[in-house]
């Protein structure tokens, strides 16, 4: 199966460079490339985006650095250099880079917790949760809670009816970036008919900010192809385990070759990054509002984020805020198991947190995800975000 190809730059959008392929769904959507010359743009230490890239079956584990598998199964367990960590925890190596140790037999859960007022909980351990898979209890095989740093895509709707709303929310994307883990690496696509990736990873704000402001607000909604190929590459080039896509619309699909249930399947296949949603219905037709509404809905409680709806673009830099809080204050889960990969299919899963002082708590994480045969077991490290100084037990 391929996967995107594409490069940054600024004026004219290019043609597709690759086609991607979705088991039984036909061609996946390309993210494209725009350049002001004609000519692709690599910035020094990226690739050169603009030539077609071999990509690995997803069936088949080639990835060199960790990141969401077509299975979903990772683990977050730490290990130091030249010996083996605690399960939960991260590791400082004698050369200042904390790591990350990851079994690919595990399934890795990102969970957000909250009482019943929607205030966050952040003082739970291990033995507060539990978890089922098809309805089967699962053993808890690592835990953390930490600061996280993550690889993030923020895609935005760039189609015509957004044209007033895009500097509140090209400001609002930015406050986000500037309150997420200074060790976050961030990507940009603008989408309207295709979907374009205007900034590739990076930490740098500035860098961002200028991708963000490459706006040209005009066309169609092709927001089922913008979030799949995002997906792509997100498993492709996100060399964080923890993954996560925000979206920004003002409007329902109206273009894309996918359809709702297969771009969530996508998302799903590639190991689950967590889709954040924001949808600016406020000015939107009744029945165009209703469907994005449910699709945006759809799209975060499958991959356990969180929709919003502000009442005008004033809300949205304050929602923004909360996202980055939401990302920063997560538990992260893993387990093995106890049904044979080599099964494949749907896997649902469900986590439960109980505590005494709390009356009743809510945990929001991924529906499920896509079990496929298994690869040659192996063992990765990848390097982590040093936690913040004031980090959580």
């Amino acid at each position: 199966m391929s996967s995107t190809a594409f490069s940054k730059s600024r004026a004219l959008r290019s043609t597709p460079l690759v086609a991607l392929m979705l088991l039984g769904c036909g061609p996946l959507p390309v993210l494209l490339s725009q350049n002001q010359t004609g000519q692709p743009a690599t910035p020094p230490g990226t690739r050169d985006l603009t030539r077609p890239q071999s990509q690995p079956r997803l069936d088949v584990d080639h990835d060199p650095i960790p990141s969401p598998d077509p299975e979903g199964t990772t683990s977050v367990s730490a290990t130091p250099a030249g010996g083996t960590g605690k399960t939960g925890e991260l590791q400082k190596r004698q050369d200042g880079v904390y790591t990350m140790h990851q079994e690919v037999d595990e399934v890795l859960l990102a969970c957000a917790v909250v009482e019943e007022k929607g205030k966050p909980v952040s003082d739970l351990k291990r033995g507060n949760f539990r978890v089922w898979e098809d309805g089967i209890p699962q053993e808890i095989t690592s835990f953390l809670h930490q600061d996280q740093a993550v690889s993030l895509g923020i895609i935005v709707d760039n189609s015509g009816s957004m044209r007033d709303k895009r500097p509140a929310v090209n400001a609002a994307a930015l406050s986000l970036l500037r309150a997420s883990n200074p060790q976050d690496s961030s990507f940009i696509v603008n989408f309207s008919d295709h979907a374009f990736l205007d900034q590739g990873f990076t930490s740098n704000i500035e860098a961002l900010n200028r991708a963000l402001a490459r706006s040209d607000s005009k066309g169609t909604t092709a927001l089922y192809d913008a979030v799949a190929a995002s997906a792509d590459e997100l498993s492709n080039h996100g060399k964080l385990p923890k993954q996560v896509l925000l979206v920004i619309t003002d409007g329902a699909d109206n273009a894309s070759r996918l359809d709702l249930e297969q771009a969530i399947r996508r998302v799903q296949t590639l190991g689950g990054p967590v889709v954040y949603t924001i949808g600016l219905l406020f000015d939107t037709g009744k029945e165009e509002a209703a469907r994005a509404r449910r699709e945006l809905e759809s799209m975060s409680q499958e991959t356990g984020g969180i929709a919003y709806f502000p009442e005008s673009v004033l809300d949205v830099e304050p929602i923004a805020l909360e996202v980055a809080r939401d990302i920063r204050d997560q538990y992260t889960i893993g387990y093995r198991s106890s049904k044979p990969a080599s099964l494949g299919g749907f896997r649902t899963v469900r986590v439960e947190a109980t505590e005494s002082r709390h009356r009743r708590l809510i945990v929001r994480t991924r529906r499920g995800y896509y079990a496929n045969k298994p690869a040659p077991q192996r063992t990765q490290t990848a390097e982590a975000a040093k936690p913040a100084e004031a980090t959580k037990p």
